[in-house]
């Protein structure tokens, strides 16, 4: 009985990941969009790729399982999109825009990984061992787009600082003689 319960769970979790890969895959274009950065741009739109991809990762796991992948809609992954295009909407401008962009992106990317480690587990404890090795892929795509949003935040949140201390060393005068100066 448990392991039919697990079962239903597994499918509830994969059918709610199904949404939310669904989900991204509308929204990815609107952020590749609003980028500035073309490292960002170009970021992702890769990630669109890869994430249509996920998609048909689940689509295979849900045929060997007999089962629609519709039915949920991912909530939490339809706050998280909102809060992407809430950054968008702001008069955020240039480097700062990313720099909002690359927050909402590690979220989502964040949520993802904790949903995908939680059904690998899933999916190991009921023997689907090509289940797992295929969410196991995903994961650790989820895993790498994150690394390389981390990086690039290091790079453009300096850019948004350096720019910040520009503006306010042309603002204040004498403030860039003094700070040479220390």
């Amino acid at each position: 009985m448990a392991n039919e319960s697990l079962k239903q769970l597994y499918i509830d979790e994969l059918k709610d990941l199904f949404s939310a890969e669904n989900q991204l895959v509308k929204a990815l274009p609107k952020m590749a969009q609003a980028a500035t950065s073309e490292e960002l741009r170009t970021g992702f739109e890769k990630h669109l790729e890869q994430t249509k991809g996920h998609v048909q990762r689940l689509e295979e796991i849900f045929q060997s399982l007999d089962e629609n992948p519709k039915g949920k809609k991912c909530v939490g992954m339809e706050g998280l999109v909102k809060e992407g295009s809430e950054v968008m909407e702001e008069d955020f401008e240039d480097a700062v825009l990313d720099a909002g962009l690359i927050g909402a992106a590690r979220r989502v990317e964040h949520y993802e990984m904790a949903a995908y480690e939680t059904v690998c587990e899933f999916a190991r404890a009921l023997g689907q061992t090509k289940h797992a090795s295929l969410l196991e892929k995903t994961l650790g795509e989820e895993i790498k787009t994150d690394e390389k949003l981390a990086k690039l935040a290091r790079e453009i949140n300096t850019q948004v600082n350096e720019g910040s201390e520009e503006q306010q060393d042309t603002s204040k005068p004498g403030r860039k003689t003094a700070k040479r100066a220390a």
